[in-house]
């Protein structure tokens, strides 16, 4: 057989037309897909009943689809829908199953809608998909198991949805996934054994669900791991010591669930986290020593559990610790001296435990000016408080009260802590004046002194404390004997913010005057029982209208109650026993059909 040689120019018009027909062909065929993307998009489109924002009004037939709203189109294949990104429009409706035929897709991102309905089983067809956003909508029934057929993805983002059932084991097959994201939602069951097997997953986030059973060992498998939340769920059982593996883990947090048992040692081995919380739940034992090695926390919660034992000096060694919260626990022993010398530190919570001892005077040393907040209440501490804490000028909260300290006030405490905006000291043994200086704080909103030893005149100059919410100043021995020595009420007048005031149980003597009537609107508790106030009520107080409860029993009132009393028309429980009342009780009074509690006896 001989080859048939054909002329060049023959060939040449051959091969053309040859490429012409492969280019003709492609073009059919893509042209083909597109038209089922387009059809896939419309279909997408005709199941949202309301778009406000006109997010899909450029959908239709006078723009091709790759120019139309949160469309995207590949480089490679420029007819083939790749993205579909419709963040935060505020559209209604549930999302169409049609969208599992934009075979080309790798990004679908719906998030902050008002999409409802079922996720569409359909979408786990879609092979080249790399990130699915479908949070913070309303969408229901649960997570399809079918996504365990999109092994390329990278990103699964459902929270803030109202998504049930439990999470789907085979979830573990998307071997690339690197967040996976399920938080607010109302998801039950355990974490599965077998999301350990994600060596990729950066990012795993269970808040706010239901979920039950343990923490399993095999997620400190996950080496990659930089955030792990499982916080507010009703989770049981230890924390694993298999999590002190991870070695890139940024943000461990266990809090508000169940967990028992004590905290691992193998922990303090995280060289990377910077927040550790593992509040609201049921650990016991000694706060390990180990996490003293963790140098990179910023913050450390550990707050509301039944830890014992005493604070370990290695906390002394975070040095870039920020907050530190061990509250409400049955800490014991002193406060290591070594706290007061953290140089970040800003935020110290240690109330609500057993310490016992002097608080050391390290607390206010150069090394703690950054301290903003000391939560010291509702310990057994002793001794006087150092002068060293008054150096801190920007604290902002000052917590020690129903502990066993002794001492009196520094006169220039308002100049020393002028960012002052919580000072409370009740439950104490201070004594000596109340410092004038307080008005220099003038941020200064809650004043608690109730149930110790201070004496001498109530300041005036507090009613120059225009943010002044709360005075408690109840169970001391404050003294008022005439006019001049009530002028400090005139004063608190100009607290517009007033809503507690207690005054009972001190030595305040002499007749109301009339200027309560110009306490502050919102006034809801005014107490002053337990005095020697004579004279009558005035009639004036009628006139604090927002009023929950009022206290004037245990004094010498005399004279009838006025009709006033019955335009408090909030007031729930009215105090007049135990004084020199006389007359009728007004009828006025059937007017409080809020009251619970009416104490008249001993007059």
């Amino acid at each position: 057989m001989h080859a048939i040689l054909l002329p060049p120019s023959y060939a040449t018009s051959l091969a053309s037309r040859s490429s012409t027909s492969t280019t003709t062909t492609t073009t059919i065929l893509e042209g083909s897909k597109s038209a089922a993307d387009r059809l896939a998009l419309l279909s997408f489109k005709s199941m949202i009943s309301n778009d406000p924002f006109q997010g899909l009004a450029s959908w239709n037939d006078s723009i091709h689809i790759c120019q139309w709203q949160g469309v995207t189109c590949g480089r490679l294949h420029p007819e083939r829908v790749t993205a579909l990104r419709l963040d935060s429009l505020n559209i209604v409706g549930s999302i169409s199953p049609s969208l599992a035929n934009l075979t080309f897709l790798q990004r679908l991102d719906l998030p902050n809608n008002r999409l409802h309905g079922h996720i569409p089983p359909e979408l786990g067809n879609l092979s080249r998909l790399r990130y699915l956003n479908l949070s913070g909508n309303s969408l229901e029934g649960g997570i399809p198991p079918a996504f365990y057929r999109c092994p390329r993805l990278l990103e699964l983002i459902l929270g803030n949805n109202m998504l049930r059932g439990g999470i789907p084991s085979n979830l573990s097959q998307c071997r690339e996934l690197q967040v996976l994201s399920l938080r607010r939602n109302f998801l039950t069951g355990s974490i599965p054994d077998e999301l350990g097997s994600l060596s990729k997953l950066t990012y795993l986030d269970l808040r706010s669900n239901n979920l039950t059973g343990s923490i399993p060992p095999s997620l400190g498998n996950l080496s990659s791991l930089i955030d792990l939340d499982v916080n507010s769920n009703s989770l049981s059982g230890i924390i694993p010591s298999s999590l002190g593996q991870l070695s890139f883990l940024v943000f461990l947090l266990l809090q508000n669930n169940n967990l028992v048992g004590i905290i691992p040692s193998s922990l303090g081995k995280l060289s990377s986290l910077q927040y550790l919380d593992l509040s609201h739940n049921n650990l016991d034992g000694d706060i390990s020593r180990s996490l003293g090695n963790l140098s990179s926390l910023l913050d450390l919660d550990l707050s509301y559990n039944n830890l014992t034992g005493s604070i370990p000096p290695s906390l002394g060694n975070l040095s870039s610790v920020t907050e530190m919260d061990l509250s409400i626990n049955t800490l014991s022993g002193e406060i290591p001296p070594s706290l007061g010398l953290l140089p970040s530190l800003s935020v110290l919570y240690l109330s609500g435990n057993k310490l016992s001892g002097g608080i050391p005077p390290s607390f206010g040393s150069t090394h703690s000016i950054t301290l903003t907040v000391i939560g010291l209440s509702h310990n057994k501490l002793s001794g006087r408080i150092p002068s060293s804490i008054y150096n801190l000028s920007s604290l902002i909260y000052l917590g020690v009260a129903d502990n066993e300290l002794i001492g009196t006030l520094p006169p220039d405490l308002g100049h020393s802590l002028p960012n002052l905006q919580a000072l409370l000291m009740y439950f104490n043994q201070f004594h000596g004046p109340i410092p004038a200086s307080l008005a220099n704080a003038s941020g200064l909103q809650d004043i608690e002194l109730t149930g110790n030893n201070f004496t001498g005149k109530i300041p005036t100059s507090l009613g120059a404390l225009p943010e002044l919410y709360l005075l408690s100043l109840h169970g001391n021995q404050l003294e008022a004997e005439d006019v001049d020595d009530w002028s400090f009420l005139t004063s608190l007048t100009n607290c517009s913010n007033l809503q507690i005031l207690q005054l009972g149980a001190n030595r305040l003597r002499g007749m109301l005057p009339s200027s309560i009537a110009n306490l502050s609107i919102t006034l809801q508790t005014l107490t002053l029982g337990g005095n020697q106030i004579s004279g009558s009520i005035p009639s004036e107080i009628g006139k604090l209208f927002n009023l929950t409860y009022l206290d004037l029993s245990q004094n010498l009132l005399t004279g009838s109650i006025p009709d006033s009393i019955g335009k408090l028309r909030s007031l729930q429980a009215l105090r007049m026993s135990n004084n020199k009342l006389s007359g009728q009780i007004p009828t006025s009074i059937g007017n409080l059909t809020q009251l619970i509690e009416l104490d008249l006896i001993a007059n």
